[in-house]
């Protein structure tokens, strides 16, 4: 009876997809290969309470600690995240903002209603000066951009003027008249945003069209500016758009092609941020590794066009999306953030990594109090979120070298449908010091890897770990600290091989010298 047991349990396991996932890690096969920062990007909207609350409180605000109306904390915790460049003012709200309604005394300043989300008025009391001023505070590069859908060329390309050029001019005497003498040199602009839908529900032929007007005034013959064009790109498996932007766009009015895709369940019924069940936990991390198969295509298309990899692929737009927090407005896209979150981060940086050859560019959908966001606020409150300790662990790679890690996972099964449980990529820094990052997004099982690292000779391993008691904790401004990142013991080197125990819905970043 024993041996008949056991004999169906060997049978039941090789059906299930169960076994030990196993890894290589390779030497570089390019030195000259890194994990671009920018990768690493984020993210700032007018909307619902990311910049008015999120970011900028104002300058008369006694409340809550700040330099130049900007929260202080925010300051010092997207500091600690070494955020390399952020994204402004959207969104779909780029394409309604006028910029020359955000300069000058703020008391004369005209308002806006944002028609896109939650039609509140805005007194555009937070414009081009604070936010610039503000990635210098950040020390991080701004990425603006421009408004296609509802401005004009003459309007990109004096905006273009103002930020950035330093001898005399009409825009440059307003920009030094209204304060700020010297230019802020923006290298990356968007040339529109969802040209497809919000941006102007365009023909990929019509927008491709436009967005050669525009390069070609926001800069001069030979781009001596070094702007970095982005055009809008594609809306997830819409490959027939990069298609054509990356046929009709001369390679030498364009520097970044960009990619925008969503972890959502259903876009008609999304589903809760913190309830949700283990089917739309399931099918959340199917639409987030969807993001493999999405960049392999889009950038085989690029390829095509572009054999030596001259155009980056900027995926501008990313993160988990669900219903709103109830009781909250509809418009303000604000939802809380759990472990699921930091499963979406984890495996979708790893993507962005292990295609780092074409994906130099990337944005987190939002940082503050909007979508998938690091940081929470409530008036003078401030929370980190699970998607912010991925973030800040996963920063070693940073401009790193890229180190090629083969994973061949275990399954992560539910209702007869299978995904990869395990997914990791790896890097060397600048002394010398190799960083894996891993990540098991069952949300039952624990996962052991035996990694080959032969090829790096590597001696030594220490890591950090997050994870929690259930999938669906998150922190909360009453306990903030539910979920932080720990110390990792379950790492060993033995001879050529890393063993690894990666918990049930674990990150884990290892270091290794």
């Amino acid at each position: 009876m024993k041996k008949n047991l056991l004999g169906f349990l060997l049978l039941l396991c090789s059906f299930s997809g169960f076994g030990q996932t196993t890894a290589k890690l390779n030497a570089p096969t390019n030195q000259e290969l890194k994990i671009n920062k920018h990768i690493y990007g984020h993210f700032a909207e007018h909307l619902g309470r990311c910049i008015y609350g999120g970011f900028y409180v104002g300058e008369d605000n006694k409340k809550i600690p700040h330099t130049a109306g900007i929260r202080n904390d925010v300051v010092d915790a997207l500091k600690k995240l070494k955020i390399p460049n952020l994204r402004w003012p959207g969104g779909c709200f780029a394409d309604t903002y006028h910029w020359k309604d955000g300069i000058g005394p703020k008391s004369q300043r005209p308002t806006i209603v944002n028609s896109w989300w939650g039609g509140v008025t805005e007194n555009n009391s937070f414009g081009t000066h604070d936010f610039l001023n503000m990635c210098e505070l950040l020390g991080t590069e701004p990425y603006l951009a421009g408004n296609v859908g509802s401005g004009q060329v003459q309007e990109l390309a004096d905006w273009v003027q103002y930020v950035n050029f330093a001898g005399e001019g009409p825009m440059s005497k307003l920009r030094r008249a209204n304060g700020r003498q010297e230019p802020w040199k923006v290298k990356y602009w968007g040339i529109g945003n969802e040209a497809w839908g919000c941006g102007g529900n365009m023909t990929a032929e019509y927008y491709a069209n436009v967005y050669r007007k525009y390069a070609t005034f926001v800069s001069d013959w030979n781009n001596t500016g070094g702007i970095y064009r982005i055009a809008s790109g594609a809306n997830s498996g819409d490959y027939n758009w990069t298609e054509v932007l990356m046929k009709n766009i001369p390679k030498s009015l364009i520097e970044g092609v960009a990619l925008h895709h969503y972890s959502v369940i259903d876009w008609n019924k999304k589903g809760p941020a913190t309830d949700f069940s283990d089917e739309q936990y399931f099918t959340t991390m199917k639409r987030a590794l969807f993001m493999e198969e999405l960049v392999t295509k889009h950038i085989a298309i690029m390829d095509k066009y572009d054999p030596e990899k001259k155009v980056a692929l900027v995926v501008d737009e990313w993160g988990g999306w669900y219903d709103v927090e109830p009781g909250t407005n509809p418009g303000f896209l604000y939802q809380q953030n759990t472990m699921r979150d930091a499963m979406i981060a984890g495996v979708t940086l790893n993507i962005f990594n292990n295609h780092c050859e074409r994906v130099r560019m990337a944005n987190l959908a939002q940082a503050i109090n909007v979508l998938q966001a690091v940081i929470l606020t409530d008036e003078e409150k401030m929370i980190l979120t699970p998607t912010y300790h991925v973030m800040e662990m996963y920063n070693v790679h940073q401009d790193a070298t890229f180190l090629p890690l083969e994973v061949k996972s275990a399954d992560f099964a539910f209702n007869n449908e299978k995904l990869p449980a395990v997914s990791g990529s790896a890097s060397r820094d600048q002394q010398g010091v190799t960083h894996i990052t891993l990540v098991n997004i069952d949300s039952k099982k624990a996962n052991d890897i035996s990694i080959d690292v032969q090829a790096l000779k590597l001696k030594s391993v220490s890591g950090r770990i997050l994870t929690s008691k259930s999938i669906q904790d998150h922190n909360t401004f009453e306990k903030p600290n539910t979920i932080t990142p720990a110390n990792f013991k379950g790492a060993s080197i033995k001879g050529n091989n890393l063993n690894v125990k990666l918990p049930p819905f674990s990150v884990v970043v290892l270091e290794l010298k």
